[in-house]
């Protein structure tokens, strides 16, 4: 058990329980248990890939299909059920075993309780009583019978006379009895080929249970051979989580950092947005009171240019209105018309009046001259720089952790080397050797013990053979020498032998027919029990029911297995769940339940689970008060720029005057007018006139008013603009300011709690790594190390071997020969019967059929 031992020692280096790693990581020092409604879930932690444990291949493949013999296999069990048709009496063996674990006395037994057993046993076994007992008697009487059957005959009773009575249906009697014959010999002659077949069946196994020898060694071997190597590839693999932790440690900036960044950017970032947008709105207000400016300079010089245009269109309207001809009365009318609208032609609105934006845009201007987008950068450029920042005043603690990996890697290995694996394993390997040659060297006694079975065997198969012989002879000599002109007392040579055959027959059947069937009893009784209590229980995995039942071999004692692989009954560990674990070719860790014997929970949590990683982690102190968001330069600028004057323009006076036409009246509509009023005026020179000038007045329109108007949109637009930007400055200004002191006020203050939050993440990240590490060496220990199909191959192998091999043939072989035992009995009697037909009788009957005709009747 030593070599045991040390096996499944090694294999409980690397697992750990899931509850007990739940509650150790519970119990990580420093962890802040903040609201669920506020802290943010930790990021998902990046799978690992461990790769593939090496696996073995076993060779063994314990399956049985016994071919057309199953057939034979399944009759006899068919037969057996019929016998035994009650189901496992596990309760009753358990009761049996627990209530006799003493030994069995004589006095015991008289106990009611035990009375209760025994007469439960019997109404248990009380198919195979009858039928033994039935044997036994037949083995009793038939020597008997034998012995007084002779006695008669030799006293020429039973057939004994040779005298031969005739009848009228003797033909019909001797075809009945040799039909009866021929189809009993020809049942016997199957049951001999069922019991042969069962013979060599046996016999032509033996190469197949070495075979299963052969592979479940090597399967063993290779077993012993690829642990070593599954071990070493478990604990290689540390640092594949080793080396992903190393890589965030080396970017605890980006990786700490940037969490940290991204958790304060909530509140900084949109405060650095407002201050850099109020930048561009510094140089959008320069932008629209430079346009204001020149736009009013294009505006007043524009109006006094027109202004002089219509003054001078006017006068001159005004002389060609006063000419002679428009004293005539029919168009005095329409000149005194025109001469009433000349009043209308007149610039409408005065720029000169509106205020000048000169001084708010010197005071703009001073306040550009300091570039507060730098400045705003700057802020950005500082703040995003906590990534810098965490993993210069990190590194001490990196190369802290650092050396605490190293020291934990070191720990796993030399954990793992603590135990003499590869020794153990080649003591084993050694030990297979050895115990494969030991069987090996049984394998010629065991082909020469089989030799001597499957003879004896055939020997006793020879003795009905024998009989048949003796019936087959008979029944030719008899049938190819039977004359019927012959009388009895004639009979050929060749009948009477056939007769004299059969006789031999019966002889030799009342000789052997008792050996055989007590053969048949024996063989039944251990056979068919054995087929039923043990074979059939280990089929269906009731057995090891029974051998798991608590308490069985001592009440002191809970488990068998436990209890004889370690010492320890108290294990929950039972042969059920090991063959099924092994059958299901998981790990032997798993099966043995090794993890109750060896506590390498605490190991792990002790290196892979170490609080000295959580409590360096605790102690990381992130200084953030470095981080300047905006300068005082931007604070003095903003303020500045809030004074400069700009919301203290007047916007609806510029307003109002951009809203008067830039004419007293349309120049358009004057002129098609004018030109309307001119063609109802007689054709000479005054209409010719007026057109002259409605042409004027449009081409003024043309060239003066349409600049202007545009001049005053653009205007309209930069006062638009203006009064918006300067729309509650001071106001903007402040909560710009105040923001951004909130932000720094959040980083000042109360980046502690986001760092140690953030921490606790990045912790559990890397914590992450190891636990996925513990729980594939746990995962490959229960399903991939040392898988234990072997084990489970050893036990189906031994159940092939000793039950559909050996059992089974064993039935089989009984089966057949115990129905040609039963059917000699129906042989004897037809035997005999039919050889009066054949054989030479001394006397015969004679009639007369004038002297008696009543016998001739007869």
């Amino acid at each position: 058990m030593l070599w045991t031992r040390w096996l499944v020692l090694l294999l409980c280096w690397g697992a750990t329980g899931g509850e007990q790693q739940t509650d150790e990581r519970d119990r990580l020092p420093g962890e802040v248990r903040a609201d669920s409604r506020t802290q943010r879930s930790p990021p998902p932690v990046e799978p690992l890939d461990f790769g593939f444990v090496p696996s073995a291949v076993y060779d063994t493949h314990a399956y049985y299909e016994p071919g057309a013999v199953g057939i034979l296999f399944h009759m006899v069990h068919a037969f057996l059920y019929v016998v035994q048709p009650n189901p496992f009496p596990k309760d009753l063996i358990v009761k049996v075993i627990q209530q006799n674990m003493g030994g069995i006395k004589i006095e015991e037994w008289r106990k009611p309780e035990n009375v209760v057993l025994m007469l439960q046993w019997l109404h248990y076994e009380a198919g195979f009583l009858i039928c033994g007992t039935i044997g036994i008697i037949f083995v009793v009487l038939i020597p008997i019978v034998g012995m007084l059957f002779c006695v008669c005959r030799c006293c020429d009773n039973c057939g004994g006379e040779m005298h031969q009575r005739q009848r009228k249906n003797a033909d019909c009697q001797r075809g009945f009895y040799t039909a009866s014959l021929i189809a009993t010999s020809i049942f016997i002659i199957l049951g001999i080929l069922i019991s042969y077949v069962a013979n060599h069946n046996i016999t032509s196994q033996i190469k197949s249970t070495r075979r299963l020898i052969n592979t479940n060694l090597r399967d063993m071997k290779t077993f012993a051979n690829n642990t070593p190597a599954q071990i070493e590839y478990l604990t290689a693999q540390y640092t594949t989580a080793k080396n992903k932790v190393l890589s965030d440690l080396d970017n605890i900036g980006p990786l700490l950092g940037g969490r940290i960044h991204s958790q304060l950017e909530k509140e900084v970032v949109p405060s650095l947005d407002t201050a850099l947008r109020m930048a561009g709105a510094m140089r959008e207000t320069k932008e629209a009171l430079e346009n204001i400016s020149s736009s009013l300079e294009v505006l007043q010089e524009g109006t006094g240019k027109l202004q002089a245009s219509l003054s001078g269109e006017r006068a001159s309207l005004s002389n060609t209105l006063s000419d002679p001809a428009c004293t005539n009365g029919a168009v005095s009318h329409t000149c005194n018309t025109i001469r009433s609208t000349l009043a209308q032609l007149g610039v409408n609105a005065d720029f000169s009046r509106l205020p000048d934006v000169s001084h708010a845009l010197a005071n703009v201007n001073t306040v550009l001259r300091t570039d507060l987008s730098n400045i705003v950068q700057k802020g950005y450029s500082s703040f995003n720089d906590t990534p810098r920042l965490v993993k210069e005043q990190t590194k001490n603690i990196v190369t802290g952790v650092k050396g605490m990996l190293d020291k934990i890697g070191t720990e796993i290995n030399g954990f793992s080397k603590m135990f003499p694996v590869e020794a153990s394993l080649a003591n084993f390997t050694i030990f297979l050797n050895q115990g494969q040659r030991s069987i090996e060297s049984y394998y010629p006694q065991i082909d020469q013990i089989d030799f001597y079975r499957w003879i004896s065997c055939v020997a006793v198969l020879c003795m009905v053979v024998l009989i048949l012989a003796f019936n087959i002879l008979g029944l030719l000599c008899g049938t190819c020498g039977y004359d019927k002109q012959a009388t009895p007392t004639t009979r050929g040579c060749l009948s009477n032998t056939g007769g004299n055959l059969l006789m031999a027959g019966v002889g030799f059947s009342f000789i052997f027919v008792w050996v055989l069937m007590a053969i048949v009893t024996t063989l039944f009784v251990v056979g068919g029990n054995v087929e039923k209590m043990m074979c059939e229980p280990l089929a269906n995995r009731q057995l090891f029911k029974i051998i798991d039942t608590p308490y069985l071999v001592h009440p002191a004692k809970k488990n068998f297995l436990p209890g004889m692989l370690f010492q320890n009954p108290n294990i929950d560990l039972t042969l059920g769940n090991m063959y099924r674990d092994c059958y299901g070719n998981n790990g032997l860790y798993h099966a043995l339940q090794l993890e109750t014997m060896f506590n390498i929970n605490s190991f792990l949590n002790r290196t892979v689970y170490n609080r000295d990683l959580a409590k360096v982690f605790e102690s990381v102190q992130v200084d953030l008060q470095g981080i300047m968001l905006l300068e005082q330069a931007g604070r003095d600028n903003l303020i500045n720029f809030a004074n400069s004057g700009i919301g203290q323009l007047d916007y609806e006076a510029f307003l109002a005057e951009i809203g008067k036409g830039v004419t007293v009246v349309d120049l358009l509509s004057f002129a098609t007018d004018l030109e309307a009023q001119a063609d109802q005026l007689p054709r000479g020179a005054l209409e010719n006139a007026l057109k002259g000038h409605a042409s004027s007045i449009r081409q003024i329109h043309r060239d003066q008013v349409v600049p202007v108007e545009q001049a005053m949109s653009t205007l309209s637009q930069r006062i638009k603009q203006l009064q918006k930007t300067s729309s509650d400055l001071p106001v903007k200004v402040t909560n710009i300011l105040s923001a951004i002191d909130a932000a720094e006020y959040l980083i000042t203050n109360n980046a502690s709690h986001v760092v140690k939050q953030e921490t606790k993440g990045y912790v559990q990240s890397l914590v992450g790594y190891f636990k996925q590490y513990t729980d594939w060496v746990k995962n490959s220990l229960t399903a991939e190390v040392a898988q234990c199909k072997p084990i489970s191959n050893i036990v189906d192998s031994m159940e092939i071997v000793a039950c559909s091999f050996i059992v089974d043939s064993v039935n089989t072989f009984w089966f057949g020969l115990g129905g040609c035992c039963i059917l000699l009995i129906p042989s004897i009697i037809f035997s005999v019967k039919l050889a009066k037909y054949y054989r030479r009788m001394d006397t015969e009957d004679v009639f007369e059929d004038s002297s008696y005709p009543w016998l001739v009747a007869l």
